[in-house]
């Protein structure tokens, strides 16, 4: 009552402080910046995508199918209840920003990816003697990055949660060999977001944005670690004006506290309210 409220809601700052003094003895937190202070800087920034008519088309007609359905189910079952349908009906949302072809079983017609464009535009010119980690939550999504590379002519690795755990570790090898010019690698961001080195990269791509910011972080992480001797540079690749954009606006206001307060948050999805909702899918 004296402090959830105040912070989440009102965004009261007093609040805040005063909380981080009362956790404070009990909180122990060590940034990578502090343990490794020869580690050279890295830049985050947003790659703004702006979907083609037939996409964007495609991604508000589905939008308003999925809002109506979800709603009605959170007036039925309550919100607690509706967790499933919440996700999927992101999830689907998702896949739209991220290609429309990965829902070709859904009977809707399909779009082209504007993110593949652009990404492939990056890869074809700007970072073609740049070695570059492009990471997916959506195996589907990382298949079309790599037809989209076969056809620009582009050698690349991909390993995704089918890999085996001894093809991984070869594929890592190989990449990181001074010699190696294979500078593409496509990772399923579940796969690859923990226990890999690969810092010979100094470009990641992040293609569909997560709720925990801490999985993509870790993705991140792969270049930026022990190692790196390159400034690294990540980019998270956002459609304008979808719920993508509205994911990482959410994102900044639930872990403004946690950022202040603890390390991480990995819980976006429990914290989502019925306003949140409203605004997700508005």
């Amino acid at each position: 009552k004296e402090y959830a409220h105040a912070i989440d809601r009102e965004r009261y700052e007093e609040q805040v402080q005063a909380l981080k003094q009362l956790t404070a003895p009990f909180v122990l937190r060590r940034t990578k910046q502090q343990v490794a202070t020869d580690l050279p800087p890295k830049t985050e920034s947003v790659m703004w995508c702006e979907m083609s008519p037939d996409q964007k088309s495609m991604y508000e007609e589905t939008k308003s199918q999925i809002r109506d359905s979800i709603f009605l189910n959170i007036q039925q079952e309550g919100i607690g209840k509706s967790k499933l349908s919440i996700l999927a009906g992101m999830q689907k949302l998702r896949q739209i920003c991220a290609a429309p072809s990965l829902l070709k079983d859904s009977g809707l017609v399909q779009a082209g990816s504007v993110k593949i464009e652009m990404l492939m535009e990056e890869l074809q010119h700007t970072l073609r003697s740049n070695k570059v980690l492009v990471f997916s939550q959506f195996k589907g999504m990382l298949h079309l990055i790599g037809k989209a590379c076969q056809q620009a002519g582009l050698a690349f690795y991909h390993f995704d949660g089918e890999t085996p755990p001894a093809k991984r570790a070869e594929l890592v090898e190989q990449f990181q060999a001074p010699d190696n010019e294979v500078n593409i690698f496509l990772i399923s961001l579940k796969a690859g977001n923990t226990g890999l080195t690969l810092t010979a990269a100094d470009y990641v791509f992040l293609v569909d944005p997560w709720w925990n910011t801490a999985v993509q972080q870790q993705a991140i992480d792969r270049a930026y670690r022990i190692g790196q001797t390159k400034n690294v540079f990540a980019y998270q690749m956002i459609c304008k004006d979808t719920i993508e954009e509205k994911i990482i606006e959410l994102q900044e206001r639930k872990r403004a506290l946690s950022q202040t307060l603890v390390p991480d948050d990995e819980s976006f999805i429990k914290q989502l309210t019925e306003d949140d909702l409203q605004y997700l899918f508005s």
